[in-house]
């Protein structure tokens, strides 16, 4: 469909796109779900033939005295924000299961229905995909990347180019969210509208899922709280502790059942272990790590602006490593990969596991600036030597992402490169 017309707006093609593409050749109705102003209703908009809103007002007229003529028009037809009426699911189904041919429906939603028991009944009709924000591939004004992750699988090893990117550059890049709507906005603008999301999120998104007896200020200071932590394992304890001085009875169990709801509306998404078969006594961790939405909403929440980075390159090192996974699980999915993390009893730890379907794995190590290359590639080869390759394979590839350096293969075959030349 032309976005144009329909929604005055042209579409930037997005890394989903091909994975849209074949979920509605292989299944009646395809659910794409990610966070609010994700861009979600675009992608789905530009691959349906007609469509409907579950949040117009017509609609839900519609839906009181006929909810079948919501289903009618030309395949695929779009149900966006279908989660605002959940009798819609049925609906659906039913409509699959009378016809024999593939993508008849797109549902789009911005978070998981309370009731989730009909959601159950999709199983061998319902395909889902995640739409996450944009990677920097998607939102940066810059030439294709040169190094393809699905290449890296194919055992493609990208030139040599050695122009190192700037630093300010780096950090502006990190900054610019990954939002549709917002990659165009200057600095203090998307800062200020990150920060107004995030206060949506707590005043009003949350409570349409659930009941939350805590003030909205003390779920604020939660994703401050998991902007500190994002790309680490921490407790729910931890996070219990830096609210007290806003909710000083919290419990960790409370903090739990808040972070799920977060992760419903997925504003926070967890990086699940992975637990490959060991050499060494030692035991694989099986904490997962969690990271927000967006690595610019992260630096907005935490008030880390241009300056503020460039002088506390810890910070900076937390957010790029969240944004190198961001951009590595969205990356992953044109090649239906899943982004894991591995760490041992030992403290040896992969910041990135790429694993695929059929087997194959990728290893990936994220460093912030270039000169700490060959420090990460003696690291990745450690940790590496630990894995029982008899079991699991020989990794696909090897790879160091920085921020600032080269895009190269060492000699013993590790290939890096900088986050932004990372492309599908």
């Amino acid at each position: 469909m032309d976005t144009v017309k329909a929604l005055g707006r042209k579409y930037r093609p997005r890394v989903i796109d091909e994975a849209l593409r074949r979920a509605l050749a292989a299944a009646g109705a395809v659910v794409i779900e990610g966070a609010r102003a994700s861009g979600k209703t675009m992608t789905a908009m530009h691959a349906a033939g007609s469509y409907a809103f579950i949040d117009d007002s017509e609609a839900r007229r519609l839906l009181e005295i006929a909810p079948r003529s919501l289903l009618e028009g030309t395949a695929p037809r779009l149900l966006d924000e279908w989660q605002l009426a959940p009798e819609l699911w049925n609906l659906v189904r039913r409509a699959v299961d009378a016809s024999v041919e593939p993508g008849r429906f797109i549902l789009t939603g911005s978070a998981v229905p309370v009731d989730d028991i009909t959601r159950h009944t999709g199983a061998g009709r319902f395909l889902r995909l995640r739409q996450r924000t944009m990677s920097w591939w998607e939102k940066l004004d810059t030439p294709p990347g040169v190094v393809s992750l699905a290449g890296l699988f194919d055992g493609n090893r990208p030139s040599t180019d050695l122009d190192a990117s700037e630093l300010d550059a780096m950090i502006g890049n990190l900054l610019r969210p990954g939002f549709p709507a917002m990659t165009e906005l200057t600095p203090t603008q998307s800062a200020d509208r990150l920060r107004g999301y995030v206060g949506d999120v707590a005043r009003v998104d949350i409570h349409r899922i659930a009941e939350v007896r805590h003030e909205p200020e003390v779920l604020r200071q939660l994703i401050v709280a998991l902007a500190r932590s994002v790309a680490s394992e921490v407790t729910f304890k931890t996070l219990a502790t830096d609210l007290r001085a806003v909710a000083p009875a919290i419990t960790p169990e409370t903090v739990s059942t808040y972070v799920g709801l977060l992760q419903r509306l997925f504003i926070v998404e967890a990086q699940q272990p992975w637990t490959p078969a060991l050499r060494s006594r030692a035991r694989v961790r099986t904490s997962p790590k969690l990271h927000l939405v967006d690595p610019a909403l992260a630096a907005a929440v935490l008030g880390a602006g241009h300056k503020q980075l460039r002088g506390d390159l810890r910070t900076l090192g937390v957010l790029f490593e969240s944004a190198v996974i961001h951009d590595l699980t969205v990356l992953a999915t044109a090649i239906d990969g899943e982004v894991r993390h591995y760490r041992d009893s030992y403290g040896n730890e992969i910041d990135a596991v790429i694993t695929l379907p059929d087997g194959r794995w990728g290893a990936v190590e994220v460093k912030l600036a270039g000169a700490q290359l060959p420090y990460a590639v003696e690291t990745l080869n450690h940790v590496l030597a630990q894995i029982d390759a008899q079991v699991v394979g020989e990794p696909a590839f090897r790879l160091v992402v920085t921020g600032t350096g080269p895009t190269l293969v060492t000699d013993d075959g590790t290939v890096t490169a900088p986050l932004a030349a990372l492309a599908p």
